[in-house]
Parts: C-alpha cells; sequence; structure tokens
C-alpha cells in the first residue's frame, strides 16, 4: 500500500494541467493543499476537491506564510513548476530544513514529447552529477526506455491557455495587489509582439530555407548560434550573461579573430522568441565592429536537425539545442554549465580554440547520458493538449509519489 502523502501545490504551468494532477493525488489518496497567488492561478484551480488558499500579501510575508501552511498540513511535498521564480525561492530554500521534498517540473530536456520532473531542483540545480563515469556506469545498466507515445501540440492550445491566464490577471488589483509575475515583459506586449513576428513568418520561412540550402550545400564550413529567450531563467538565473546580445557580442568576437577565415557563423532565432528585440540590427552592428561582413548568417526560422548535422559545431549558454546537437554528434562547446556539460561531450578547451578543429562528441557517452537522463528526470506528456496532458498526469503521479526518487535510488 502506498504511503498517504501531503502535497502543496505552488504555482503551475497555464494549462489543466495542474488541476488534472491534483484531482490524480487525491483520488489516490493522499492530501493536496494549493496556494494561489493571483487570479490566473485561482481560474485554472478549479474542481480539485483540495484545501485552497490565497496569498495577498507581500513576497516578505511569503516565508512564514508558506511555514505556517507546512505545519498545519503536515505537508510531506511540494509540487511547483520552475524553480526560480520569486514566489518559489522561500519555499525551496526552506524545504531542505524542513524535511519537504521539493518536486520542480519544467519543459523537457529532450522534446517534443517529454517534460521534466526532478526533486529539488531542474537545470543549473539539478541532482544530476557532472561526472561522465557515473553516466558511463549508471548508464550502462537502465533498461532501455521504449519510445514515446506521440501526440500532436499545436502552439494555438498553448497560446489560448496562456491568454484565459492572463485576461483572468485583469483582477489581480483587486484579488492579489501585491502580486507580481515573474516575467519581466507584460502580457499585453508580448502578445504584441507575437503577432508581428508570426504576420512576418510566411515571408522569413521562405527567405530561411533558400539561406539553409546555401549553408548546407555551399561547401564552407559553418557554426551554429542558436539564441535563447532573454526572459528565461536559463539566461537571467543560469548564466554568466545578461541577455542574447552579450552573448552575442562575446561569440562573434572571438569567431573573428579565431575562427578560420573561410567559416561562417549562423545565429539562428529560438521559435518563440517574441519580436520585441531587433536582433538582425544588433547583428549589423556587431558585424560592422568585428569586420564579419559576408561571415554571419541569421536566421527567423528554419529546421535546426539538418543544420546540425552539417554544422562544424555548435555554440550555445545552456539551450536544450545543446542536446540535439551532442545527438547529431555535431562539437558542442557550453558557454555556461548545463546538465550535458560533460568531459567527452562538450568541448573543454576555451572558445578561441573551439573554432579550429573541435572533437567529436562521445557517441558511446552521449547514449548513457541520454538513457540516464530520461529514466531519471523525463516522463513521457506535455502540459497543453488533453493527450499530453493525460500521458504526463499518469506517468507523474508514479514519481511523486515513489519514494525516493528514480535519479535519488540510482545517486
Amino acid at each position: 500500500m502506498k504511503q498517504k502523502r501531503a502535497f502543496l501545490f505552488l504555482q503551475g504551468v497555464c494549462s489543466p494541467f495542474y488541476q488534472r494532477l491534483a484531482r490524480r493525488l487525491t483520488d489516490d489518496g493522499h492530501r493536496v493543499v494549493k496556494v494561489n497567488f493571483n487570479a490566473g492561478d485561482i481560474v485554472y484551480w478549479q474542481r480539485t476537491h483540495s484545501q485552497n488558499h490565497l496569498f495577498r500579501g507581500p513576497l516578505s510575508e511569503l516565508p512564514a506564510y508558506i511555514q505556517s501552511l507546512w505545519q498545519r498540513y503536515d505537508i510531506t511535498d511540494q509540487v511547483l513548476f520552475g524553480d526560480r521564480r520569486p514566489i518559489h525561492r522561500p519555499a525551496v530554500d526552506l524545504a531542505s530544513a524542513a524535511g519537504i521534498r521539493t518536486h520542480v517540473f519544467e519543459e523537457g530536456y529532450f522534446r517534443p514529447f517529454w517534460v521534466t520532473l526532478e526533486r529539488e531542483g531542474v537545470n543549473g540545480h539539478s541532482l544530476l552529477p557532472r561526472d561522465p563515469k557515473w553516466f558511463f556506469e549508471t548508464g550502462k545498466a537502465l533498461p532501455k526506455l521504449p519510445a514515446p507515445v506521440r501526440f500532436r501540440s499545436s502552439f494555438k492550445i498553448r497560446a489560448a491557455h496562456d491568454m484565459c491566464y492572463h485576461l483572468a490577471g485583469l483582477a489581480n488589483p483587486l484579488v492579489a495587489p501585491h502580486y507580481r509575475n515573474h516575467a519581466p515583459i507584460t502580457a499585453p506586449v508580448e502578445y504584441a509582439g507575437y503577432a508581428k513576428r508570426f504576420t512576418l513568418l510566411r515571408y522569413w520561412k521562405k527567405r530561411d530555407a533558400a539561406r539553409i540550402k546555401n549553408l548546407i550545400e555551399g561547401g564552407k564550413p559553418y557554426f551554429m548560434l542558436p539564441l535563447q529567450l532573454n526572459t528565461d531563467a536559463q539566461i537571467r538565473d543560469h548564466s554568466p550573461y545578461a541577455n542574447m546580445e552579450e552573448v552575442m557580442d562575446h561569440v562573434m568576437g572571438s569567431f573573428a579573430l579565431h575562427a578560420p577565415s573561410d567559416a561562417l557563423l549562423c545565429i539562428k532565432n529560438h521559435p518563440l522568441d517574441m519580436g520585441l528585440v531587433n536582433y538582425p540590427n544588433i547583428i549589423k552592428r556587431l558585424e560592422d565592429f568585428y569586420g564579419l561582413h559576408g561571415r554571419i548568417v541569421y536566421l527567423e526560422s528554419g529546421n535546426l536537425n539538418p543544420l546540425l548535422k552539417h554544422a562544424t559545431g555548435t555554440v550555445t549558454v545552456n539551450s536544450t539545442v545543446g542536446i540535439v546537437s551532442l545527438e547529431k554528434q555535431c562539437p558542442t562547446f557550453a558557454l555556461s554549465d548545463p546538465i550535458y556539460n560533460l568531459a567527452g561531450l562538450t568541448y573543454e578547451g576555451s572558445l578561441d580554440e573551439f573554432w579550429h578543429q573541435p572533437p567529436l562528441p562521445s557517441q558511446a557517452l552521449f547514449g548513457y547520458f541520454r538513457n540516464t537522463v530520461m529514466y531519471t528526470t523525463q516522463i513521457n506528456g506535455g502540459f497543453y493538449c488533453q493527450p499530453s496532458i493525460d500521458l504526463a498526469v499518469n506517468n507523474a503521479a508514479g514519481i511523486l509519489e515513489a519514494c525516493p526518487s528514480p535519479l535519488e535510488t540510482l545517486l
């Protein structure tokens, strides 16, 4: 018989996933307590048969508030999406001393049919070791995972949930007057940016398809620099850079001084970029400064897989594109310290040296790394469309109820 637990749910993703997961846990006999922080949280937390609370105070009062709920309901576990949100930091920082397990959801390290679920932290705070020997030994002993159940989740579904959540937020001045979104950009500005960018995508796709064809068939060596979102915690909290402009400045400067004179640098924008930063203008200015005319290729769209397959190398801060690059046997340099930053996978020398014949990543090590990460931190499913939520709920419930977790067992 499974031990009955008490779960405190903090803020989740903008979708019905959280309430579906809560209902599953209560059906399994566990207690579920929810803290809502704004009107959107309330809208997406209906019919869950749980104890609901609304935090309306300033952030300075949150640590004591969370601790009072832990004591009042004998909380054993807490569940949250993203471990770097300001409203989550007090709960995460204080949980270990109180003997409470923290379960963190995030977008998948491997995509599109997986989401991340880890104990204590994700990305830079993951419990995954940075020891290639451990991955070799562990990966060899693990069973091969079955192929994931596939599903189709359109961006429109995700956008619809996001809009519903933020429309409800119009009531925040009355419902939660002290609440401040963790994202630095407001929803109306974000939506306006998306509307403009997606309107132009039809033109960009045709232009970028030609640029990709020329890159792959042109015969010149080229390196990939995939951009990340300036607003993402991966950049704001897990990297030494303030934004992508700083990253491009650093990489283009090194490329200009040290890369072979016939090499090209392909900079590709993130598919979910809001279009609020004029990257072509920034790149033009840096091209002028570093004397790189004709050596930079910029893409707003396009399939990364063939680009990575034929690239000489990939430079990334800590994007999951780095995992795809390694999977394609493309030499990869990490500017920060992602979970895949292992000797034998990413390049160990300097960026200046990387431009000259970087070694291929170890295919064997990557296989063991992938198998271990999938087994310990990834669950088949998604957060937005109904079939993917069904999968994620069923697969997450078993991990949440497991003690210890798969990763803790292996460690």
